[in-house]
């Protein structure tokens, strides 16, 4: 099992629409992807940091995904489709990592 987490950065003067997100994008995500891998999603939104300052990260995805070349798999299938639909929501470019959970 891995983690996908697809980070929105919160850059100065970036658009996020996070209704368009929740109920149109992150559904199509999981339609797409939950044959293919996909066992489920968090979606975060940043809040700030400690001292008071802006979250470096508007809004985080986090999917947890059977192995990652099964999103690597997904992603080569449905990429086009799913990353494709990122400008109708947001102008910022996300950061995706893949991260193995410690055991």
């Amino acid at each position: 099992m891995v983690l996908i987490s697809v980070m929105y950065p919160s850059d100065s003067g970036t658009r996020f629409d996070m209704d368009y997100y929740l109920k149109t994008h992150m559904p199509l995500v999981s339609q797409r992807w939950s044959s293919k891998g996909l066992h489920d999603y968090t979606v975060l939104k940043g809040a700030g940091t400690p001292d008071g300052g802006t979250a470096p990260y508007q809004v985080i995805a986090n999917l947890r995904f059977d192995s990652a070349d099964a999103f690597k798999r997904a992603a080569g299938e449905d990429g086009e489709e799913i990353f494709g639909d990122i400008p109708n929501f947001t102008d910022s470019q996300p950061v995706v990592q893949i991260s193995d959970f410690a055991e």
